[in-house]
């Protein structure tokens, strides 16, 4: 069996002596859909940051194709970066750059490519998020969906191996949002990246997750992993069947003769 591609070993989180969540044990195989689930505030978005390096453990560690990220040195965790592409909550856009710029830039920064490499390969990535003919737009000249779009065009600007979204749905009516899981599968299996993706959308869980996490926040610590359609129906915490089943009971009770 392959090594897997992402490795978190005994993490322990924490601001201070404040414990955001402790002993965090999983893996993320090559080619998951993984998502990074639980209640508000219970330190999602704060693990994301921690396996972008952003923040760094109290314990514990956190692997990449078998290789400690915080044991690396700057050059390795540069190395490693170069390997991942990033979308968050806002889009994260530049507002003063046409889309082409922004998609452009990774590739005027990292690659040797010439100017008019760089207009192709832009070209075929908006292409690819479906907003071919745009390059010229400015962020606040499109919805939206489509500023979603662009930031992932922008994401996988250097053919990443791993992408990282930060509730990529957020903000989205259903359709737009649907309409984003779907982008997202078919990139996935074109590519054949590993994403890893913080969401609460049960419609985007459900939709394309083929693994997840659930954390805890009133033991923090992780109390759930697998595929969350089996976490739904079969898993030992209530808690987390109710954060799963949350939709479907919200609606029976909806229906329910007053």
């Amino acid at each position: 069996m392959s090594e897997p591609h992402i490795s978190v070993r005994n993490l322990t989180m924490a601001y201070g002596s404040r414990v955001i969540q402790s002993n965090l044990e999983f893996d993320i195989n090559r080619g998951d859909i993984f998502v990074i689930m639980g209640g508000s505030g219970c330190g999602k978005s704060t693990l994301l940051k921690h396996m972008l390096g952003l923040l760094s453990p109290a314990a514990g560690d956190i692997l990449y194709d078998g290789q400690s990220f915080f044991a690396a040195s700057e050059e390795q965790q540069d190395a490693m970066r170069r390997r991942w592409g990033i979308t968050y909550q806002s889009g994260g856009l530049f507002s003063a750059m046409t889309l082409a710029e922004n998609v452009g830039l990774p590739l005027q920064l990292y690659t040797p490519y010439s100017a008019a490499d760089r207009a192709d390969i832009i070209a075929y990535k908006l292409a690819l998020v479906g907003l071919a003919g745009y390059q010229n737009y400015y962020p606040s000249e499109i919805s939206g969906g489509m500023r979603k779009r662009a930031a992932l065009a922008r994401a996988i600007a250097l053919d990443p191996e791993i992408l990282f979204f930060d509730e990529p749905s957020a903000g989205l009516d259903p359709i737009s949002s649907s309409l984003l899981d779907e982008l997202i599968v078919q990139l996935q299996s074109s590519t054949g990246a590993t994403v890893v993706m913080v969401t609460h959308e049960l419609p985007s869980i459900f939709a394309i997750a083929t693994n997840s996490v659930y954390l805890d926040a009133t033991s923090k610590t992780m109390i759930a992993y697998g595929d969350p359609k089996i976490l739904r129906d079969h898993s030992d915490q209530p808690v987390v069947r109710q954060f799963l089943a949350r939709e479907a009971s919200s609606s029976a009770t909806a229906e329910e003769p007053s």
